[in-house]
């Protein structure tokens, strides 16, 4: 089986990316990473930079898992890559941070969380940054 943690380069997704090594360590299973963005031409704050990529990639090395980073740019939205990847690998869980949002910014930027939480198919844990 596999932990799939979704990261994005924020508090968040660094208390994701320790509770995903954590669990991975803990169930002796394999970890993959994933950064989704759709790419183009417009700047994506979700989307890691070639730095923030090589320090994911040197704690995956070591952490001493069975683990891969994967950064996804294809045109999709980050729930429906995310979704596509939980269908195509045995995940036995989903690990995603959560940033506090007011009503009203989830009411008109809606909610990558809430999408995720609703369509994939295997138990999802969230997680805050500290602080």
């Amino acid at each position: 089986m596999t932990i799939l943690v979704a990261y994005v380069p924020r508090p968040e997704g660094q208390a994701a990316l320790d509770k995903g090594i954590e669990i991975a360590k803990r169930r002796s299973e394999h970890l993959v990473v994933v950064n989704a963005s759709p790419g183009g031409r417009e700047v994506d704050p979700s989307a890691v930079d070639v730095i923030d990529a090589e320090r994911v990639q040197q704690l995956l090395d070591r952490s001493g898992l069975s683990a891969e980073f994967k950064q996804l740019k294809r045109g999709k939205s980050a729930p429906e890559e995310i979704g596509a990847l939980v269908d195509a690998m045995r995940v036995s869980l989903l690990v995603i941070g959560l940033r506090k949002r007011t009503a009203i910014g989830k009411l008109i930027m809606g909610s990558v969380a809430q999408e995720l939480l609703l369509g994939v198919s295997c138990p999802v844990l969230t997680v805050k940054a500290g602080g």
